[in-house]
């Protein structure tokens, strides 16, 4: 290879275009840093390989977490969203979550377009082989040409690519998502520079042709009539009307027949497969393994845009050979005569451990040094662009000398997810759920601008229009709040009649509208019959939000009760430097598990498994008496 040398300077480089990688390089350029977006393939720009969709439980969450702080991709759906729907609207707020079927190729095309208009943003098209360290500090990078680009910080964001190898039956070849280039050279440099590595695995299903469906014995799935958005800019007159169904059919007996009378040739049972795959997200032959009760398994046929005859057959991820697909494919009700135009893959890649990351997640032994996504071992395009939004914050605060941003656990899911992944690593794909995080009360997604706004204003990424949006809906939802609070509805005739109109049970004692708003039946409507509508026209999202925040007043208090005692744990910081071997007392366990992680809290601290609490009341009594002898 001959050497190269070129003379540009960055303060950030961003290593890989997916969805972390996005998300990473323009929230550093909106903060002001002079940063490269070094890319395999410039046409793969933020691209979907696996489902061509956004947002689901928790996932969806995050996504308006992200537009919250300032990031891209929930303005980037809103644009080029083919179907919008809520799931879980018969259950309560904290579980409710928003999924938008994307046109895949508009959306790629339209966060490309967004990157190369981003003022202190370089897109560009290369392949990084190695990092440039000088002593456990990063300096920049080279590509496979030979061409070196120095920088103060470096994101690592490869996705599937690195080291990536692709797997149908008994063909293993290697090769990014979707046949694209493989990142080889940058996992043997990752590995080479010390870092600890695992291998993982993902998957996808065959895409079939929508004209040759037979959709007359499948369920339609259609989008919901009442406006919803991921970003809270998008206004509801820009709704999309006319959306696109997805369809909803099942496996059967002979499709699981298929399978079990293939197992022999599958690559998960036959050794082929070396990376752990996702409990969450498994394969259809691992289904059927797993679940042998199970007479039948849902498939979602998933349109992949406008301008595409491709159909994703979400819930039927496979590796098994292309001629048993086939044969799969043509026993379900309604693909009898399905072409197959794409054949399912799984596909085998490198992850950094990411207990060696820092909750900024900075890399603890290169200064400098950040990885996202699921280069950190987790799993789909959200928790990648959440991610990717912190760890682009975090470089451009450290390059400018300013103090990292961390969510807690108590801010947002993806404050769940980074704790998550740097406190107990994983040992699998790592898939966010509402059941990981124990606030998930106050971690809706009806409340994300409420919760992170002002962060993302403190830091410098919400600029002045999202800020007067956000503004204008906490003065409505404050004053309205009060207002309701204030107005009494009295136990007279004329007030019962009314009430009991209503097919509500009279009032016994005076309230106040706001009690009144707290009985499960009433709504907000009904209140203003009483009290009189607000002063201003109030949008139905500021009205849900006044709601939510009445019915579940003494739910949330509890829940901000916790946090508050919380908070002061995530104030004892621990010394960097601590030598937990020196601490007798402590479980070997707790030693171990300290030593390996090195918490940077004690609260923290608590939440390794194997650390208990008496380990805890220990750690903290030497660190107060200052009795910690110190690595030199």
């Amino acid at each position: 290879m001959v050497e190269t040398f070129n003379a540009e300077h960055f303060d950030v480089i961003v290593v890989g275009a997916g969805h972390a990688g996005s998300e990473a390089a323009l929230a550093s350029a909106r903060l002001g840093c002079e940063t490269l977006l070094l890319t395999i393939n410039l046409d793969m720009v933020a691209f979907m390989p696996c489902n061509p969709s956004v947002g689901g439980p928790a996932k969806g969450v995050v996504v308006r977490e992200i537009d919250a702080l300032g990031g891209q991709m929930g303005r980037n759906i809103d644009k080029t969203y083919i179907q919008m729907r809520m799931l879980n609207t018969g259950k309560g707020p904290a579980v409710r979550a928003l999924r938008a079927q994307a046109d895949k190729v508009e959306y790629q095309y339209e966060m490309k377009h967004t990157i190369e208009e981003e003022e202190n943003l370089t897109l560009r098209q290369g392949i990084v082989e190695r990092l440039i360290v000088e002593d456990n500090v990063v300096k920049g990078v080279q590509t496979t040409t030979g061409a070196r680009y120095s920088s103060s910080a470096v994101i690592i964001t490869a996705g599937t690519s690195l080291r990536g190898e692709i797997i149908i039956g008994d063909l293993k070849y290697s090769s990014g998502p979707n046949n694209s280039l493989p990142s080889i050279g940058l996992a043997d440099n990752l590995k080479e520079l010390g870092l600890e590595m695992e291998r993982f695995k993902t998957g996808t299903p065959p895409r079939v042709k929508a004209s040759s469906i037979n959709y007359a014995v499948t369920e339609e799935q259609p989008g919901d009539v009442a406006p919803n958005h991921f970003s809270f800019a998008s206004k509801d007159s820009d709704y999309l009307k006319e959306q696109v169904s997805c369809w909803l059919t099942y496996t059967n007996e002979t499709s699981h027949s298929i399978i079990k009378n293939n197992l022999h040739r599958a690559p998960m049972f036959t050794g082929i497969v070396e990376g752990v795959g996702a409990r969450y997200c498994p394969s259809i032959e691992d289904k059927i393994v797993r679940f042998e009760d199970k007479e039948r398994h849902q498939l979602f046929l998933e349109p992949e845009g406008k301008k595409t005859e491709e159909i994703y057959v979400q819930g039927l991820s496979t590796s098994l050979p292309e001629d048993v697909q086939k044969e799969l494919i043509h026993s379900i009700e309604g693909l009898e005569n399905a072409k197959i135009m794409r054949t399912g893959y799984a596909i085998e890649y490198d992850i950094v451990r990411p207990h060696q990351l820092r909750p900024t997640l900075e890399t603890k032994l290169i200064s400098g040094l950040y990885t996202a996504g699921q280069t950190n071992g987790t799993s789909g395009y959200e928790e990648a662009a959440g991610q990717g939004i912190v760890a682009g914050i975090n470089a451009a605060l450290k390059v400018q000398g300013k103090e990292p941003f961390v969510l807690k656990r108590s801010d947002a899911y993806i404050g769940v997810m980074i704790d998550d992944l740097v406190t107990k690593g994983t040992t699998e794909p790592y898939r966010l759920l509402t059941s990981r995080a124990e606030y998930r009360l106050i971690l809706r997604h009806d409340n994300a601008d409420m919760r992170l706004t002002e962060m993302g204003r403190a830091i410098g990424l919400v600029k002045d229009a999202q800020w007067e949006t956000f503004q204008i809906k906490k003065y409505q939802v404050e004053n309205e709040l009060k207002r309701l609070n204030a107005e009494k509805l009295k136990p007279n005739a004329q007030t019962n009649a009314k009430v009991e109109a209503m097919g509500y049970k009279a009032l016994q004692d005076a309230m106040s509208g706001a009690q009144f708003l707290k009985r499960p039946e009433v709504s907000y409507k009904d209140v203003v019959k009483f009290v009189g509508d607000a002063a201003e026209n109030l949008e139905d999202k500021t009205i849900e939000q006044i709601e939510i925040q009445l019915k579940y007043e003494g739910y949330i208090k509890k829940a901000m009760d916790k946090v508050d005692k919380l908070k002061r744990m995530e104030e004892k910081r621990i010394p960097e430097m601590i030598d937990y071997d020196a601490i007798n007392s402590l479980a070997t366990e707790a030693r171990q598990k300290l030593s390996k992680i090195r918490p940077e809290t004690i609260a923290q601290a608590s939440r390794i498994s194997g650390v208990n609490p008496a380990d805890i009341s220990i750690l903290m009594v030497y660190i107060e008496q200052g009795k910690i002898a110190k690595i030199s």
